[in-house]
């Protein structure tokens, strides 16, 4: 939500803008030609002692993704109490350097004695309330504060798409060096503001070989006195007063002149300009996301060289920046000359400009910048480039009234302090080594160095770039396991046999290309197929191909050509010379072999005919030897040629591979990605009629669930896993190899996964967690026939107290999602965003009450605008689930065309889309853009979404609309607000019924529908999952009766029904479950898990009744020593379902153990003895029913429905009793039985006086 400040002085978009901008940036300084200002102040240094100590102490306790959010949250509420005084003292915020603010206070020369008594009154303020404070991972957070004054000069720099200022000369240096005099908790005044400064006022200490003072105390000026220096700052015009609060900040006084707004804007990060002018909250432009951070320091002598020097050489710096950033999407979000020099600070991956491979894209651009920079300011020393990739908050940070938009992480300090300690060079860590997926030779390992606050950086690396190795190229880097064959691929190793067959026994020449995305398998396909071609005898010539190749000239045809004539082996450049010159006699002339030189690293003299050549005649030879060299090394003999990621060949090796490839004879196996040029070139080939016959084009399909299940099986070296893990893996997968694989790894590196030895027919202690051991392994997905044939073998299950949907999605899975999102516009992704937080399925009408006001009248433009992109669907009544959609449809080329989806139809009304239901087309793009939100924005959407879903908690309209668990709203107060749900509703609440319905159905499909197809029979899951009561089914439904308040008709709707309350419980009830969860909210949390349970038992679903008892039983376990957290009620609720969900899978005895609990918790004991049930039995038949009628009369309203509600509960466990001692059929069995019938007729007596009162008094 807006500010109360920006409510009431923000009237244009340029006003809005002002906050995330100095007041020095006035327009004469936009509006001038000068590149540089100078003016006269005092400057005020503040910075947090300790911050990277305390950052690494954010990501140890809580975690990367929490720890970091954690970290902004804490970093935002400090600086915003500090640069409140700041701005209550007159002060202009110029820069941030994370937990660093540089201040200015300008003022006349004659009045800098004053201005710097005020500037030291404001110091004293803030080092006196928040000079030390406590965090949430017990370490204080302290302030070091340096002053100086004088005159100093203001530069200008940047090129049309952005400008950037900074402040240098003498009193920034002389403003650093005070920060670094000082310690925590101190005030330091350069030499030059004490020369200046009323010194009567001060008390100080000298610095040992230091003109600089420490500041020990003042006379603080009056309130008069205060107001007068404020009224003789320079530039001090009216200023705003935030309600509430006593900072006040000058306006910028800016007129709407077109040239203005221009200039200014591009003082301003983009990403914040565009959500700007799509008028976004403030609330909603941060978020967490992986990004790559790069750190650049200059070794500048600023002491030495003039202003207008300086202003050239940032100049020309941003320049060189930008031009080598741009291209892959990156951005300079600061330059700073304090701090740590003059450095700048550039990020690659954020909102809207990410890419895939942002790491090897920083770390090219890294390289170029050392090597470029290095030639700009003589030699490497004066240079240092340090790469980090990670988790950071980015968004806004700082105060109301003033404001950044910037990074900030652990990675950013760790960039900060590697490019501190490892100059002259580009240093990575190691998630960036890992990230960039270069082979190690483009690296060397860095010695560990010391480096302030941080105890565990990792291996560090240096980055060479291209290397020798790296010129001649590699081969396939994928291994193939001896064990385990390649799953899925029958179709493509089919194909490619048979091609090969004709090549070998008839000469026809072939390519054979395989499309498909990152992660589908082609490079492990490619592998096998080598493997298949050597194992039959033939020469193989492989090579894998890389992302930097595409930028290098030559190097596809280069690497080729190498492997092919077998260069890669030659040590020597004599060796390379003489097996050039034995491979290529009598294909090209002496004295062309000159022109071999710069592309084979080798020797050979320039001959005299090369040396008379012109540049052009030149060049067209190169090209002719190069053309003669490939036919001769790709074509000089029967072998098969494969080059994986051949979307990678740059141009110009393509200008000459294209006609060779036409024309010679030869079989090549090349794999290719979407999106590239040289796809398309192979696809227009492909179709041609005069090519077609030479060419094999085939689009690698997603794997069928059974080929996942049988993968998964292969990978964790098990006969079969549990349904629930395959679900999971089938679904978040969406059938492709390496998004299985990620998944996996992620689950088994955060240990949640068990295995175990499966034994049929071994009969298992008689406990809760024997019953869910032997429901999870009922019936396991098996890797093949054989292997569920068998008793034994080793299973792969679902550790008992964990939750996959709480799963992490994996940073890899999540680049590639965010890659996909950051294609789209803000506002589309903003949509997406708070779509993402209700689930994978969701109502027009929910989303449109969480979205900002501001964009609700463009929500269904925008919703049709991301089915037309792939990314969304409309559900229908008779969609057919994903796994059984038409396989005909053509191939996914991107993460979000792996699911079919329904377009939208131009005859769909306004009025059907306000109560229509979507789902996202790919889960991973649903869990990544809900993970970009920062919890504080995170758990308010939560509690919007509680609050619209909380209006349909009830059974459907033909099961009398009531609590799934009796009157559970009335037992337990604080968790409802008592309010009955039996209402009519009115005509947008029966809209959101039914479209919650339609989306409850299909989250039900998806849940019971995902593993069909891995297997054929399901029979025995449903016996267990879904199964009919049977006895106990038809025993219950009697006493349904006494559960409901309407009416006497509920008998004929047992749990077994056909009705509207099975798609609810998926869309409404296992939400809320899900929402108070996040929100952290315990005690909700578990009230609607016992609905849930009680919800399934009443569809018949005993199988997620059980699981949704297990997940309240972790929940529980979770909060047992807090106190008052889950009410007694509850408490009895759930160990009551517990023996429900025993009855009705025959575990009659561990039934009564529950049943019994249960009652002891409501306060009805029931006797475990002959002798005491005959007891009992004559007390009940004492039992008075005209004393409880009228202690239910004299009740408040409140209190009888909550006794009630015991009531009620009392009768269902005491029902179970008498059904499960009737069927022991033994004498004491049916004296239990008998005594639970008179316990139940007393209790149900007293519900009806009970019920009765309420209709009385209503």
């Amino acid at each position: 939500m807006a500010s109360a400040w920006e409510r009431k002085h923000h009237h244009s978009d340029l006003e809005k803008a002002a906050a995330f901008l100095p007041r020095l940036l006035a327009e004469d300084s936009l509006t001038s030609n000068c590149h540089s200002q100078t003016i006269v102040g005092v400057l005020l240094f503040v910075d947090m002692s300790d911050f990277t100590a305390l950052t690494e102490k954010f990501i140890q306790s809580s975690g990367t993704d929490r720890g970091t959010d954690e970290l902004a949250q804490t970093l935002s509420r400090f600086l915003r109490d500090i640069l409140e005084e700041m701005l209550t003292f007159g002060g202009d915020i110029l820069k941030f350097a994370g937990d660093a603010v540089l201040v200015l206070w300008r003022a006349p020369h004659q009045e800098l004695a004053k201005t710097i008594t005020l500037v030291l009154q404001c110091s004293w303020q803030i080092q006196k309330k928040y000079g030390s404070r406590d965090t949430p991972v017990g370490q204080k957070v302290q302030l070091k504060i340096g002053i100086s004054a004088g005159p100093m000069n203001v530069v200008f720099f940047g090129d049309g798409r952005r400008r950037h200022f900074c402040i240098c000369d003498r009193a920034l240096n002389e403003v650093c060096e005070a920060q670094e005099l000082a310690n925590a908790g101190e005030v330091i005044l350069s030499a030059t503001s004490w020369e200046l400064c009323e010194r009567h006022r001060l008390r100080i200490k000298h610095l040992a070989g230091k003109r600089a003072v420490k500041v020990t105390g003042m006379d603080q000026m009056s309130w008069s006195e205060c107001q007068d220096a404020l009224r003789k700052l320079v530039q001090h015009p009216v200023s705003h007063r935030l309600e509430g609060e006593g900072a006040m900040r000058p306006a910028l006084v800016l007129s709407n002149r077109p040239k203005v707004v221009e200039v200014l804007g591009k003082y301003i990060p983009e990403t914040a300009l565009m959500k700007l002018d799509d008028r976004l909250p403030l609330d909603f432009f941060s978020e967490l996301r992986p990004v790559t951070s790069l750190f650049i320091q200059l070794q500048l002598a600023t002491d030495f060289i003039s202003t207008a020097e300086l202003c050239t050489v940032l100049l020309n710096a941003s320049r060189m920046l930008l031009e080598i950033l741009c291209p892959h999407k990156g951005k300079i979000n600061k330059v700073l000359l304090f701090d740590k020099g003059c450095s700048f600070l550039c990020v690659f991956g954020l909102t809207g400009e990410k890419l895939p491979y942002k790491s090897l894209h920083a770390l090219q651009s890294a390289i170029q910048i050392l090597n470029s920079f290095s030639t700009m300011f003589g030699g490497k020393e004066a240079v240092s480039v340090a790469v980090t990739s990670g988790m950071v908050f980015y968004g806004v940070n700082g105060h109301p009234l003033r404001r950044e938009y910037t990074v900030i992480g652990q990675k950013v300090n760790l960039a900060a302090r590697m490019m501190m300690h490892y100059p002259g060079l580009v240093s990575c860590d190691a998630a960036t080594y890992a990230a960039s997926r270069l082979p190690p030779y483009y690296f060397k390992e860095l010695p560990e160095r010391n480096m302030k606050g941080i105890s565990h950086p990792g291996t560090l690396y240096q980055y060479v770039g291209i290397t020798k190795e790296s010129i001649f190229g590699m081969g396939l880097t994928k291994e193939r396991s001896e064990y385990a064959p390649l799953l899925g691929r029958e179709k493509e190793i089919d194909l490619f046999v048979s091609c090969l067959k004709a090549y070998k026994e008839l000469g026809q020449r072939h390519i054979l290309a395989f499309e498909g995305m990152m992660g589908s398998g082609k490079s492990h396909l490619l592998t096998e197929l080598a493997y298949l071609g050597q194992a039959a005898g033939h020469r193989v010539v492989a090579v894998e191909l890389l992302e930097v190749n595409v930028r290098q000239s030559f190097s596809a045809i280069r690497t080729l050509m190498a492997r092919a004539l077998g260069l890669q082996d030659c040590e020597l450049c004599s060796d390379k010379e003489r097996m050039l010159q034995t491979k290529l006699r009598g294909t090209i002339e002496e004295s062309s072999y000159c022109l071999l030189n710069d592309i084979f690293l080798v020797e050979f003299p320039v001959s005299d005919k090369v040396r008379d050549m012109g540049e052009p005649q030149r060049k067209k030879e190169l090209h002719s030897t190069w053309a003669k060299v490939l036919e001769k090394a790709i074509g000089g003999e029967f072998g098969i040629f494969v080059i994986d990621n051949a979307h990678f060949i740059d141009p110009a090796s393509w200008s000459i591979m294209s006609p060779v490839l036409r024309n010679v004879s030869l079989f090549m196996v090349m794999s290719l990605a979407p999106g590239y040029a040289r796809t398309e070139s192979f696809c227009k080939a492909a179709a041609d009629e005069t090519m077609s016959h030479n060419i094999t084009y085939l689009h690698l399909d997603k794997l069928k669930p059974s080929a996942v299940v049988q993968k998964v099986c292969q990978d964790l070296g098990v006969v079969s896993i549990s349904r629930d893990l395959a679900r999971f893996l089938i679904q978040r997968s969406s059938g492709i190899p390496y998004y299985c694989e990620e998944l996996l790894r992620c689950l088994r590196r955060s240990d949640m996964l068990l295995s175990c030895t499966r034994r049929r027919g071994e009969k298992g202690e008689d406990n809760w967690e024997s019953l869910t051991a032997s429901a999870v392994e009922a019936s396991p997905l098996a890797a093949s026939s054989s292997s569920s044939a068998g008793d034994d073998g080793r299973v792969c299950i679902i550790r008992p107290d964990v939750n996959l949907e709480n799963a992490v999605l994996p940073v890899t899975l999540k680049e590639i999602a965010l890659a996909e999102l950051d294609r789209l516009k803000p506002l589309k992704q903003m949509v997406l965003k708070h779509a993402a937080v209700i689930g994978p399925v969701f109502t027009t009408q929910l989303l449109s009450h969480i979205l900002p006001a501001g964009i609700r009248h463009k929500m269904n433009c925008l919703l049709d605008m991301l089915v037309r992109d792939n990314i969304l669907k409309w559900l229908k009544n008779t969609e057919v689930p994903e796994d059984v959609q038409d396989p005909t449809k053509g191939p996914a080329t991107s993460l979000r065309a792996e699911s079919g989806v329904e377009r939208s139809s131009p005859s769909k009304t306004t009025a059907e889309r306000q109560s229509g239901v979507l789902a996202f087309c790919v889960l991973p793009l649903q869990e990544a853009a809900y993970q970009l939100w920062p919890e504080r924005q995170r758990v308010a959407l939560h509690h919007k979404c509680a609050a619209f879903l909380e209006r349909h908690v009830h059974k459907c309209k033909s099961c009398s609309q009531g609590d799934f668990v009796a009157f559970h709203r009335f037992a337990v107060t604080s968790t409802q607000d008592g309010g009955s749900c039996q209402g009519p509703a009115d005509q947008g609440d029966s809209r959101s019924w039914e479209a919650l319905v339609l989306a409850g159905e299909q989250m039900r499909r998806d849940r019971t529908h995902a593993t069909e197809d891995a297997e054929d029979d399901l029979q025995q899951q449903q016996a267990f999952m879904e199964e009919d009561f049977g006895v106990a089914g038809r025993f219950l439904a009697k006493s349904e009766e006494t559960t409901e308040l309407s009416s006497k008709s509920d008998g004929k709707h047992s749990g077994a029904c056909s009705c509207e309350c099975k798609a609810i419980v998926e869309s409404v009830l296992v939400p809320l479950a899900r929402h108070y969860l996040a929100m952290g909210d315990a005690a909700r949390a578990f009230y609607y898990l016992l609905e849930c349970a009680a919800a399934y038992l009443h569809v018949s679903n005993s199988y997620m009744a059980l699981v949704k008892l297990n997940e309240a039983e972790v929940l529980r376990n979770s909060v047992e020593k807090k106190a008052n957290v889950i009410a007694c009620f509850e408490e009895a609720v759930f160990f009551s379902l517990k023996g429900e969900v025993c009855c009705r899978t025959g575990r009659m005895k561990l039934a009564k153990k529950m049943i019994r609990e249960a009652l002891s918790l409501l306060k009805r004991q029931f006797p475990r003895t002959c002798i005491g049930a005959l007891v009992k039995s004559q007390v009940e038949k004492l039992q008075c029913a005209a004393y409880v009628a009228r202690r239910a009369a004299s009740l408040p309203q409140e209190a009888r429905r909550k006794r009630l509600a015991w009531l009620l509960q009392q009768s269902r466990c005491l029902s179970l009793l008498e059904h499960l001692f009737s069927l022991e059929g033994t004498s004491s069995g049916q004296t239990f039985s008998r005594l639970a019938a008179r316990m139940k007729a007393n209790t149900d007596r007293a519900a009806d006086s009970y019920r009765a009162a309420d209709s009385r008094h209503r």
